[in-house]
């Protein structure tokens, strides 16, 4: 299972982007404590999984898909570490 960090700007106002959020809570595994950073555990590829996410966001917001390593670094709760810790 590998974990990638889906960050992204949702630039329109008034957009329901709940389809997006379900869509993110179906993956096997993920943690969202950010506001528009979640981490999710997958067995897709990176393109597998942004290609999943784009039917819910419009042509002008934003949105990256990328690998978390053993490498990282922030001031998180010990919760959020706990989780990264035990899935990346």
């Amino acid at each position: 299972m590998t974990v990638y960090c889906v960050s992204y700007d949702l630039n329109k106002t008034g957009q329901n982007y709940n389809g997006l959020y379900k869509e993110l809570e179906k993956s096997s595994g993920y943690w969202h404590y950010l506001d528009s950073t979640w981490l999710i555990a997958t067995s897709e590829t990176a393109t597998q999984l942004f290609a999943r996410l784009k039917a819910y966001v419009d042509d002008n917001d934003s949105m990256l898909v990328i690998r978390v390593t053993t490498e990282h670094s922030g001031w998180l709760p010990k919760k959020a570490w706990d989780w990264i810790n035990n899935n990346v």
